[in-house]
């Protein structure tokens, strides 16, 4: 999985994600499927649960969402441990958690399988538009440099003797963001003026074609085609 074309796993992320999104939620057991591919896949992967289960945390805001909607949500009422609350709410919770939960694990695989310069060679390979890939292409390459433009700022600040302690101190960290941003800016126009002094014109130069045999579509596809299945057996039956 770590060798596949990084197009072949953002277009079997894809369809793995709209084929979660688009299981029936009268049939729960589908959702139990897709809990098999998916850690079928981390298994090939060997990938560490652990590494996963810690990063986990971005699916908070879902996680809460989830839990309110039986409390906030109309329409008939029915007991869960002793609390009275909506059924169709509690439905939709359960359905978002779910999902919520597989959406983000296939995310995180993807992530630890992928280095973030792939990603980026993956879109460019699958014809995404060339502004949007270049974006995406200077914010992986100059964030390193801006987050180590942050902390010199910080360790700056601190041998000052700042330190951030109470609402007082917000005036001083909100001058700090605005340095930063006028340093990345100033920083971005410069690296401009240089590509162009250099004769781009709008499009970088893409690299040359990278051959993807069919075999590795076959591999790389063969649990987004499972999960797409299921999502449609679901809704048969």
């Amino acid at each position: 999985m770590h060798a596949l074309a990084p197009q072949v796993k953002l277009v079997a992320l894809a369809l793995f994600v709209v084929s979660v999104v688009a299981t029936s939620t009268s049939n729960w057991w589908a959702f139990g499927v897709h809990a098999l591919l998916l850690g079928g896949a981390i298994t090939v992967a060997r990938v560490p649960v652990t590494s996963l289960v810690r990063r986990m945390w971005i699916e908070v805001p879902f996680v809460v969402f989830a839990v309110l909607m039986p409390f906030v949500s109309t329409g008939p009422r029915t007991q869960l441990l002793g609390v009275t609350v909506s059924e169709p709410g509690l439905h939709a919770g359960l359905a978002l958690l779910a999902r919520g939960t597989l959406g983000v694990l296939a995310s995180l695989l993807f992530a630890a399988t992928t280095e973030a310069p792939d990603v980026v060679r993956g879109l460019d390979r699958l014809r995404l538009p060339q502004q949007l890939v270049q974006i995406l292409g200077f914010t992986v390459r100059y964030l390193d440099v801006v987050t180590d433009q942050l902390r010199r700022m910080r360790m700056a600040r601190e041998s000052r003797g700042f330190t951030a302690t109470s609402v007082r101190q917000w005036p001083v960290l909100a001058s700090t963001a605005g340095a930063l941003f006028i340093r990345s800016y100033e920083r971005g126009e410069r690296v401009h003026l240089a590509m162009l002094s250099r004769g781009y014109g709008g499009r970088m130069p893409r690299a040359e074609a990278e051959h993807v045999s069919a075999r590795a579509w076959i591999l790389g596809l063969t649990v987004p085609v499972l999960a797409a299945t299921v999502a449609i057996v679901s809704h048969l039956l």
